[in-house]
């Protein structure tokens, strides 16, 4: 289908915007008509209710051409990064549910929360999150972590996202790893300074057993890695996006 689309509206998949209010600004649905947007990302702003959630949902379904349906996406990990309202599944932070040990149970409510999901009209959670829980005085990830060692890490989160795909894809974040740092990366830019070795030990091991697991996307972390590349942010980094 994509080599009969034209370059703009090709271009304009790559596009998930978000907006104010509690319904699409005309504007932006014009955009996602036109192809110039691919979807986009509801917040709490947007969600005054469950209820409201579906109307709008099916609001960017609508205002969507039918050869390119629109991406819906939230950010309901459990925890302190939930955007919805009751009754949709309100989780613990995934520390909590990871210390349990029940791993069928981590799997259960990833699969209840990606259902309810799809019966609101969501089809993205950017969601799990893959960063290893390294810092203490990590202002940012902390308990939205599965845990402190890799291999916690890998083992809840895939967990996770295997019961939230029967509902809707996710997203893991935030590559190449947002875990230990000290600043918080939507007020600042943090560095990371470890080598190589290290990120290849500890901070990439989840999103490798992600990747070949086939996680559905992955967010990048606007954050600097300086033993890949000292002079952007791993979001604009050719070196870390593509190379790594």
């Amino acid at each position: 289908m994509a080599l009969h689309i034209s370059v703009p509206r090709l271009c304009g998949q790559l596009l998930v915007g978000g907006f104010e209010g509690e319904s699409v600004p005309p504007s932006f649905a014009a955009a996602l008509r036109a192809g110039r947007r691919g979807g986009a990302i509801l917040f709490k702003r947007n969600l005054p209710s469950a209820e409201h959630a579906r109307a709008l949902c099916a609001e960017l379904v609508d205002a969507a051409p039918a050869d390119l349906p629109a991406w819906i996406g939230v950010d309901e990990e459990g925890g302190r990064v939930s955007r919805l309202a009751s009754p949709v599944l309100r989780l613990p932070p995934m520390r909590r549910l990871a210390a349990l040990g029940d791993i069928d149970l981590v799997n259960r409510c990833g699969t209840l929360l990606g259902r309810q999901l799809a019966a609101l009209g969501f089809n993205l959670d950017f969601a799990p999150v893959l960063d290893v829980d390294t810092n203490p005085a990590n202002p940012v990830i902390g308990d939205r972590a599965f845990g402190a060692t890799p291999e916690d890490v890998s083992l809840g989160a895939l967990a996770f996202w295997q019961g939230l795909s029967r509902g809707v894809l996710g997203c893991g974040k935030h590559f190449p790893g947002h875990g230990d740092t000290e600043v918080d990366s939507h007020v600042g830019l943090p560095v990371i300074a470890h080598d190589r070795a290290r990120l290849q030990a500890v901070e990439l091991v989840p999103f490798v057993a992600a990747a070949r697991a086939n996680l559905d996307a992955f967010m990048t972390a606007h954050v600097v890695v300086t033993a890949i590349d000292g002079s952007v942010p791993a979001t604009l980094s050719r070196a870390i996006c593509t190379d790594l």
